[in-house]
């Protein structure tokens, strides 16, 4: 696949959304040119367009966060980007309806339903996660807004484009046999487990050799419970500490890989119903049950379809977004206001192979 046009590279720099899971250390400082200029000063204008300085600030900071999120450099023209995406947002939205933004909006809580599902989150542990991460300044309602915008730009852009992938596109893609690396599913175990740690969970350190010699005393004693027939779950919801697993009865689902090796090594050894010997890593003691081994399949077409149109969608539309940017430039008549910033193109450039 050709890398995303750099329109949805980094279209959420003014989506945050994207960066959800992600608390980053404050950023270093920008090598801004225009870092001296207010917040206020207005670096380019046109018909439905204003960019200020403090636009640009904010995206420069949450597109660096993921970055360094992903180990990646940061592009040395990361200013230029983020200066050619706001506008270029800025004109899309000016095309939109109030049906583009009902979907945006849809799209937008959608989305947030999932995570708080997928992370387990009430909405108070939710909006507390949003609150760490808005930037100085920012209230949650702007960051819903920007997000339901974010979302917004590519609905109005397959209207004004024209892009329509069709179920029959998106099968085509997933019966072809060159695309069928991208929905393979490895052999995976549903497996719970029961941790006493070894470690104190504050600092991390060694417990003393007293008290890990009492954690696993205590793990032979919940060991033999299990063994006799105790439910297992509700074993791991008193004993376990293991705080990411505890409350849904210690049941993960994973692939080799994932774990650490002494943990994917008893987990994967197992047959459905047993319960393993303790096994020490360095988290601490665990017993592992085997629920389930789930061999290596090809996803069914059904929980993919979306993500294959989404994709079609993307290559279709960013063929398409160099012409419509110039186009949408044009009719704006947008200028460049800040005497450092005035050679940059605010064209979209076509993605390079």
């Amino acid at each position: 696949m050709k890398k995303m046009s750099q329109l949805l590279a980094l279209l959420f720099a003014v989506a945050p959304m994207a960066a959800f899971s992600v608390t980053p250390d404050q950023p270093g400082k920008t090598n801004s040119v225009a870092a001296e200029l207010s917040p206020d000063t207005v670096i380019a204008k046109g018909k439905g367009v204003e960019v200020k300085q403090a636009d640009i600030d904010a995206a420069l900071t949450r597109v660096k966060a993921m970055y360094a999120a992903r180990g990646m450099p940061v592009p040395a023209d990361l200013e230029e980007q983020a200066l050619r995406q706001i506008v270029f947002q800025q004109l899309v939205l000016a095309q939109a309806t109030d049906a583009d933004r009902a979907k945006g909006k849809a799209d937008f809580e959608d989305r947030v339903a999932k995570l708080k599902a997928s992370a387990g989150l009430t909405d108070e542990e939710f909006n507390k996660r949003i609150a760490a991460q808005l930037q100085d300044g920012e209230t949650r309602q702007e960051w819903d807004k920007k997000n339901i915008e974010g979302l917004t730009v590519p609905i109005v852009l397959e209207r004004e484009l024209g892009v329509n992938v069709t179920d029959a596109d998106a099968k085509k893609f997933y019966d072809d046999p060159t695309n069928t690396p991208s929905f393979e599913q490895p052999e995976m175990v549903r497996a719970s487990h029961i941790l006493l740690m070894t470690e104190d969970p504050k600092t991390h350190e060694p417990l003393p050799p007293a008290e890990k010699e009492a954690k696993r005393k205590e793990m032979e004693g919940i060991l033999k419970q299990a063994r006799a027939g105790t439910n297992f779950a509700e074993l791991a919801k008193k004993y376990s500490e293991d705080p990411g697993s505890k409350d849904n009865g210690g049941e993960y689902t994973f692939p080799r890989g994932q774990m650490v090796p002494e943990f994917e090594k008893a987990a994967f050894a197992l047959q459905p119903g047993q319960i393993s010997d303790i096994i020490e890593t360095k988290y601490g003691f665990h017993i592992i049950k085997l629920s389930e081994k789930i061999p290596a399949k090809k996803v069914d077409f059904d929980k993919v379809k979306d993500r294959i149109k989404e994709r079609l969608s993307a290559e279709e539309m960013q063929k398409q977004i160099p012409a419509y940017s110039e186009k949408l430039l044009k009719a704006a008549n947008v200028q460049i206001l800040d005497p450092k910033l005035k050679g940059v193109n605010l064209a979209i450039t076509p993605a390079k192979d």
